[in-house]
């Protein structure tokens, strides 16, 4: 066989293309792209460099946390606590450096432990103790929220040195082009390069494998509860790190940071990840936060009221989730008849870059499976 009969030939590339471009996450690109044209025709200064990464900048924040939502969501599980961590990291942060610089070290080492003990509780709890994470980290939202209204009374408290806020609001400057590259950016960029890399190693492969069927998981010799746990560890650090970001630019309130969980849900959400775990791209899940955002702004250019924004993002969420569930299960169907007339098994195409491949991970896992969850 000769390798012409082997190269797709132009027209295959094009459908394979538009197969991609209408999956659901290959369509957050699409949308992606169609929202920041939009806003380019209603307002030009948008396409400006120095306009376009103060964007960015705006987006970090709920980047990260879409990052670290999407850990969780991959895994089977949920984290309504992001919001409330990330408000009470901020007024950590406001009350407790101040306008004392030799503080910023030891309360970021305390802020970081602090996350990771809220996480480490939530994986804990949903693991060991079979609790639904949606309970688990519900019940945590409330906690963390009601302990910061009752250390703040509700109002706007303390204020940190400007060199901590400008972790948040600062950048290198005199950049061509640019004039000014956030440290936020930065930041975003730092994160997404780490969780590519987790997404690569067997962890990664290891918490699709989990999100797609615990059993299975668990015979190839996953340890589930660990995994799972260090997803919710992953998604507490995103929170505090967004919540470093947003004290240099939101503030020191106790409404900083409100909402953002359901935010980055429907970012993920957008990105094609499916709830329920087992399928998602990280890079996807980050096209829907900058999506998401984009969305926001055109509306806003478009002089739509700020009042129904709760209402399109749950109408996002409905939408994303029903176009998913539709196109998962076409492609079932498909698979479904090429399935071996003689054994009546599927037969799964080679390259199946939404289904996780079911090795077993590296050295330090259990061998002897459990009792089904």
């Amino acid at each position: 066989m000769t390798d012409t009969a082997l190269t797709p030939s132009p027209g295959a590339r094009a459908a394979n293309l538009a197969l991609t471009l209408i999956s659901p996450r290959g369509a957050v690109f699409l949308l992606l792209a169609v929202l920041l044209i939009a806003i380019t025709a209603l307002n030009p200064n948008f396409a400006d460099p120095s306009q376009f990464i103060r964007f960015v900048q705006r987006v970090a924040p709920i980047a990260i946390v879409a990052i670290g939502q999407y850990f969780v969501i991959v895994s089977g599980e949920f984290d309504l606590s992001m919001g409330s961590l990330i408000t009470a990291q901020v007024v950590i942060a406001g009350n407790l450096i101040g306008q004392d610089e030799s503080r910023i070290l030891p309360v970021m080492l305390f802020m970081i432990v602090f996350g990771l003990v809220v996480g480490l509780v939530n994986g804990l709890i949903t693991t060991l103790l079979k609790v639904p994470s949606f309970i688990v980290t519900l019940g945590m939202m409330l906690a963390l929220l009601g302990g910061v209204l009752f250390w703040t009374g509700g109002a706007a408290t303390g204020n940190p040195v400007d060199s901590f806020r400008q972790i948040g609001r600062g950048g290198i400057r005199d950049v061509p082009i640019l004039e000014i590259i956030p440290y936020s950016v930065i930041v975003l960029i730092a994160v997404l390069a780490l969780a590519i890399w987790f997404s690569k190693m067997p962890f990664g492969r290891s918490l699709i494998a989990v999100g797609d069927n615990v059993t299975t998981a668990r015979y190839a010799g996953v340890r589930v509860w660990w995994v799972k746990t260090s997803a919710f560890l992953i998604s507490s650090s995103t929170a505090t790190i967004a919540g470093v970001l947003l004290v240099g630019y939101s503030g020191v309130h106790p409404s900083v940071g409100r909402g953002y969980e359901f935010i980055a849900i429907t970012a993920v959400v957008l990105g094609g990840v499916v709830l329920g775990g087992g399928r998602g791209w990280v890079v996807a899940a980050l096209a829907g936060a900058f999506a998401l955002e984009a969305l926001f702004t055109l509306l806003n250019f478009a002089g739509v009221p700020s009042t129904l924004r709760d209402g399109i993002q749950g109408a996002i969420i409905i939408l994303a989730v029903a176009y998913s569930a539709t196109t998962f299960r076409a492609r079932r169907r498909v698979r479904s008849s090429h399935a071996s007339p003689a054994t009546g098994k599927e037969s799964e195409p080679d390259s199946a870059p939404d289904r996780p491949a079911h090795t077993s991970p590296s050295a330090g896992t259990e061998h002897e499976p459990k009792e089904v969850q």
